[in-house]
Parts: C-alpha cells; structure tokens; sequence
C-alpha cells in the first residue's frame, strides 16, 4: 500500500522558508489611468470567437524574463567565475581564510539552518574565503559521512547558489578530505 506524502516539515525546514519568504518584495502595481504595457508580438488579447472549439486554439507561449545572471550548478573544483591562479591558489589552500565553521556532532537539519547563517553572514561581511569542515563521517564504517555528502547539494540550494563563486576540497593542514574552501563573490555595493 502506498503511502501519502505530507507536507508537514521540520521546524529547521519552517524557520528557512520563513528566511526566504521573508526577503520577497510585492510587485508593484499599475497606476489607474496608465496603459497596459505592450503585448510581445504574437499574443492577442483579444478571447477567439466561441465557434472554435477550444482544443483547436493554441495558447501562445508564456513570456519568461531570462535571469539577471545565469547561475550553473557547482561541484568541487574549478568554477567558471574564478581565474586560473585564483582558483590554484584556492585548490593549494594558500589564501587566508576569512571563517570557518565546524559542523562535527551535528544533525543534517542542524548543519544545514548553521551552514546557510554562516554563508550568508560571511558574504554580507564581506568575507571572500571560508572553511566548512564537515567531517569524513563514522570511522570504521565504509562509506563517507552523511554531511560530507550533503554539502555540495547544500551549496546549490537557490539561497546560497548565487553567492559562491567555487568550493573544493581542503589541504590536510586545514582538514582534507574532511573539510572545504568555499570562494564567495565579491558583496556588490548599493547601487552597483
């Protein structure tokens, strides 16, 4: 028997939806007594007569606005936004680290709500080169730790995609394989 999904989250899952719904601006509206703005060629606005049966109109395309700034999902490694010595420099782990977070002993939820404060604190600090250091996972046992994992994934989520630039793995000095330099972009000025 199949079972039916709820849509019941987690309160780590209501607190970050609460974070990212509360950064959502109203469109504004259209003055009375304004036109309507002009319709792409293409559309009509006119409704077609009541003769043609409706399977037989083809609705126009909707209109899509591309985004501002394509963003590609990441992976550890080079990035197409970072130079070549840059991104050596990052891979060789010999620029300064601006913070660091340590998500050891933590649940998933816990680690993800602490991982999104600290990345969007660090680029509205204006930090460049972070830390995370994950972990390696369970000693003894084969395979790799749950965080480790997840972290790529959680570093492509829409509300900290467009602030990293790269990421890759750490130098054993600062943790190796369970650690990663995450590079964020430049913070833009007001009005730039």
């Amino acid at each position: 028997m199949a079972r039916k999904p709820t849509n019941q989250g987690t309160g780590d899952d209501t607190a970050l939806w609460r974070q990212i719904t509360g950064t959502v601006k109203p469109l504004k509206r259209r003055a009375e007594g304004r036109p309507a703005p002009a319709r792409a060629e293409g559309t009509a606005a006119k409704q077609p007569p009541a003769s043609i049966k409706a399977s037989a109109v083809k609705k126009p395309a909707p209109l899509s606005t591309p985004p501002a700034q394509p963003v590609e999902p990441l992976s550890a490694g080079p990035a197409a936004g970072l130079d070549k010595r840059t991104a050596q420099r990052l891979r060789r782990g010999q620029l300064r680290i601006d913070g660091r977070i340590d998500l050891h002993g933590m649940t998933q939820a816990e680690a993800h709500a602490n991982l999104v404060r600290f990345i969007t604190g660090s680029a509205a600090r204006g930090r460049r080169c972070v830390l995370v250091i994950t972990g390696k996972g369970l000693r003894g046992g084969a395979g790799t730790g749950v965080l480790r994992v997840q972290l790529p994934r959680w570093l492509n989520e829409p509300a900290l995609r467009p602030l990293i630039l790269s990421f890759t793995p750490a130098q054993p000095k600062d943790g190796g394989g369970g650690a990663f330099y995450v590079y964020l972009r430049k913070a833009r000025e007001p009005g730039s």
